[in-house]
């Protein structure tokens, strides 16, 4: 009896032991590269994890945007532009391999991508089945829309007809030179990338953008094309967005969206914030960056001024519609002058043809005025006179306590000869090297120190008199861009008793020698 007792639980046993072994082997985990999926779940669960798994995945990378481009180029960049660390971040489209180790591949096409999770083959693709769903009522519009999205390179390069009723708060902020400029918040936000996945783009939502209007552009003009244009050949480091154009319903007007940022210009925020900016020679190398990139896309500004600057989260140049390819210069003067007197090189006031060279001589000032919190010429009529004076050498004063590193980097870039200016790229180089060096114990970390004391009793002092940062400025000063049309001006010359000499107390001229070394690196890679 005991004997079938036993038997008869060892049955039992057996049969509890198998039911658990075949639980267990139901709950048996299949892995996957990036998920754990359980086994023991329904047919149809099995059959829409089976899809998942067969999914096609984008294998994208992190880029380094300190090593590389955010996204690759076709045109190569300046062939004047010597720098083994600049052309090195570089990415050629016909560089298959580079591609691939600094975007990674595409989930659909298995190639390369082609800039940050962006693939432009098949984004191209998605962009053209969807040409028949927008138009912008205009034809040139429509070609340059749709240009812009075939070609994409990355979502900077590509934009959207944007209905109006898609912004909401639309609120007028100023006017230009050319139009007016509102703020807007957009829910739906500005493309990203393609979601592979979930099969839809991905989008940055509930953005705040600023909303840039041309007077009558009812009717395209140049001017209007030509601005954007200029942000799909240029690499946008360091230079404002456009995410794309709308128009607005009761003018008819057309109006080109872009990156909003919160602080204004240069000029307004360090007026208005002195207390937050602190990190001068930074921006500057932002500022200098987004010129070089300019002008490596073969391009000059020409309207290059300190309220062309604007702040956000970061620095940037805007305002590009004035730019043109330095090839469409000639040697015949031109007629019409247009641009910001205080900023405008000495050759460009004569009526010669505005170069890469008129630019750093805008940025000279640009430099000047930012660490002197000082606006050039503010107390006197912006007129013929003031223009024979530049002319004749007279240059805004450098304000006591500016770092002499930078005060000859300053002369350097508004050197009334143009061929004395440094390139953009030298002078980015030299900034890099001098932002560099603002972090370590040495004589450009204390000149700075030094810059920063004498800047904040500067400004409390202006404080107590006037309790304001502002500044009064004459009212014939006039700080927006304009037609100006000087006669007879004289030939362009450095005044012969400079009003900033350079002091002679240091044994060597740090800033000399960073600029030589810097023109030597170029020439050895020559």
């Amino acid at each position: 009896m005991f004997r079938n007792f036993i038997n008869h639980n060892m049955e039992v046993l057996k049969k509890i032991l198998k039911k658990i072994f075949k639980k267990k082997k139901k709950e048996k985990k299949i892995e996957t590269s990036d998920t754990i999926i359980p086994t023991c779940i329904s047919d149809h669960e099995k059959e829409a994890n089976h899809q998942n798994i067969n999914k096609p995945r984008n294998l994208w990378k992190n880029v380094n945007y300190r090593k590389y481009q955010m996204h690759a180029i076709i045109s190569p960049i300046d062939p004047i532009t010597k720098s083994k660390e600049i052309h090195d971040r570089v990415v050629y489209m016909k560089d298959l391999e580079k591609r691939k180790e600094v975007y990674g591949i595409c989930g659909e096409c298995n190639e390369p991508g082609t800039g940050l999770d962006w693939c432009q083959p098949c984004n191209a693709k998605r962009f053209r089945e969807n040409f028949k769903n927008w138009t912008s009522g205009n034809k040139d519009i429509d070609e340059l829309i749709q240009y812009s999205q075939l070609n994409s390179l990355h979502y900077t390069k590509c934009l959207e007809w944007i209905p109006f009723e898609h912004f909401k708060k639309v609120t007028y902020i100023t006017s230009g030179g050319f139009g007016k400029i509102y703020s807007a918040e957009w829910p739906e936000g500005f493309l990203g990338c393609w979601n592979i996945e979930k099969q839809k783009w991905y989008r940055y939502t509930d953005c705040k953008v600023a909303l840039k209007s041309l007077d009558n552009s009812s009717i395209i003009n140049t001017d209007f094309l030509n601005e954007i244009k200029s942000h799909l050949q240029i690499y946008l480091w360091n230079i404002i967005y456009c995410y794309g154009i709308t128009q607005d319903p009761s003018t008819k007007d057309y109006m080109m969206v872009f990156q909003y940022c919160q602080n204004g210009n240069l000029r307004n925020f360090y007026l208005n914030k002195p207390e937050e900016d602190i990190l001068k020679l930074n921006y500057l190398l932002r500022i200098a960056n987004g010129l070089l990139n300019i002008h490596n896309a073969g391009k000059i500004h020409k309207d290059f001024h300190i309220g062309n600057i604007l702040v956000g989260d970061t620095i940037l140049i805007s305002d590009l519609g004035m730019c043109q390819s330095e090839n469409k210069n000639d040697d015949e003067k031109s007629e019409e002058i247009y641009g910001v007197l205080p900023y405008m090189a000495p050759e460009v006031l004569r009526g010669n043809q505005y170069t890469k060279a008129a630019d750093i001589y805008s940025f000279g000032i640009m430099m000047n005025e930012y660490f002197s919190d000082e606006i050039p010429f503010n107390d006197t009529p912006h007129d013929y006179i003031l223009a024979t004076e530049i002319c004749k050498g007279l240059r805004p004063k450098i304000s006591e306590g500016t770092p002499q590193f930078l005060e000859e980097l300053i002369i350097k870039c508004w050197d009334n000869n143009a061929e004395n200016r440094p390139t953009a790229e030298v002078v980015f180089l030299t900034l890099k090297k001098w932002d560099e060096m603002r972090h370590k114990d040495g004589e450009i970390r204390s000149q700075i120190e030094k810059y920063e004391e004498i800047r904040i009793n500067r400004l409390k002092t202006r404080l107590n008199s006037s309790n304001s940062a502002s500044i009064t400025t004459h009212p014939q000063a006039i700080y927006t861009s304009r037609l100006l049309n000087f006669k007879d001006l004289p030939e362009p010359v450095n005044s012969s008793a400079s009003t900033n000499p350079i002091s002679e107390c240091f044994d060597v001229q740090l800033s000399e020698l960073d600029l030589n070394e810097i023109n030597q690196e170029n020439n050895d890679t020559e």
